[in-house]
């Protein structure tokens, strides 16, 4: 030990080659110490748990939505993470790594891709009382595999100058002649879409929903193109009247100080929360969600932190930072989030929408959307 430790000494990083004896023994004393500090962290548990303290996901979500989330909880618990951001290919990828990927917790959006994971068999069932309680059981696995942890809205926006709120009060609606040719529409395939005429099936059957679909794509202004930002565009533009948003889009355009031209697309916008008519069945809503790799030896590091996601604080964040409705029924929407109105979700079961998107699919293929 004594040779390896001079040897050690002897390198160039202390700098010794330069200033003689009396400084290469105190270099020697400094790793001695460092030496005797690494060993003593080997046999010390708490050291060991706070090593064992990171977890590493897997996320299909922007950055800026989930950091908030991570420095808080780091914060507040010292737990640390390792993201891996993939927009694309993440259940290729999981499928390629098997039970062998280091990830703990995957962090998607919609119900579809939740749902593509899960059937993978790559989630753990999570038994916690916690979440049973925090999570009402439409926005959860019935298996326990995956939880939604936050809520949107795919609602209409309309142009505040040329369109009167009055004139669309359904989805159904805007399968009406008068929408001919004022419809913006990102692809219907995309997963938000999907899910959307997935919700129609289940309420309305394939038949009516595939007719929908078709006078939909009758009424567009332009061909499918862009996400939910260049619809707002196209509206402020005067292309067309009317698109299919994401709550959460109107709030990051309305605050984003970067691109400040995106401030202006919301102001030429008025949300219109559909399906709100007595009898009616309420508004579509989609999830983010979470779940437990079954590989992960971390599990119960894993489930504190799906905890805390469902509990005030982090929920919290999600309704004021992300502009996403909580999951968690005694939290209440953020002030900037109320200022758009009030809505009754559709109490459709999200897991339905999941069971519908192969028809779903198969429509939007046959419309051309």
């Amino acid at each position: 030990m004594i040779s390896v430790l001079f040897r050690q000494a002897n390198d160039r990083p202390c700098g010794l080659h330069k200033y003689g004896l009396l400084s290469r023994l105190s270099c020697l004393f400094m790793v001695m110490l460092t030496f005797l500090g690494l060993g003593l962290t080997g046999f010390n548990p708490a050291a060991k748990a706070a090593q064992a303290d990171v977890l590493n996901i897997y996320s299909a979500r922007t950055p800026q939505l989930i950091q908030p989330l991570l420095d808080a909880y780091t914060q507040e618990t010292g737990v640390e993470f390792k993201v891996l951001h993939l927009s694309k290919g993440m259940a290729q990828r999981l499928a390629a790594e098997g039970d062998n990927t280091p990830a703990d917790i995957v962090l998607t959006v919609d119900i579809s891709r939740l749902a593509e994971l899960d059937e993978m068999g790559i989630f753990a069932a999570v038994d916690s009382p916690v979440l049973k309680q925090n999570i009402p059981a439409k926005w959860r696995d019935p298996d326990a595999h995956w939880f939604g942890l936050s809520t949107r809205a795919r609602v209409a926006v309309i142009s505040a100058e040329r369109v009167n709120p009055d004139e669309l009060k359904r989805i159904e609606d805007l399968a009406d002649d008068r929408w001919h040719g004022r419809v913006c529409t990102r692809k219907g395939s995309h997963p938000y879409n999907r899910a959307l005429l997935a919700s129609l099936i289940a309420h309305n059957g394939e038949a009516a929903a595939q007719d929908w679909a078709a006078a939909l794509v009758a009424n567009m202004a332009r061909k499918p193109q862009g996400n939910d930002r260049a619809q707002a565009s196209a509206i402020h533009a005067g292309l067309c009247d009317v698109a299919l948003m994401n709550t959460y889009y109107y709030g990051l355009m309305k605050y984003n100080v970067k691109k400040t031209e995106q401030q202006e697309w919301a102001k030429s916008l008025r949300i219109v929360f559909l399906n709100q008519g007595a009898g009616d069945r309420g508004q579509h809503v989609n999830i983010t969600g979470a779940g437990i790799l079954a590989s992960s030896d971390k599990y119960d590091t894993a489930v504190a932190f799906l905890e805390w996601l469902s509990e005030p604080t982090a929920q919290q964040i999600y309704t004021s930072t992300n502009y996403e409705y909580p999951v968690n029924p005694t939290v209440a929407h953020d002030a900037e989030m109320t200022s758009w109105g009030t809505f009754r979700a559709d109490e459709l079961p999200v897991q339905s929408l999941s069971d519908h998107a192969p028809t779903a699919q198969r429509i939007i293929n046959i419309t051309g959307w």
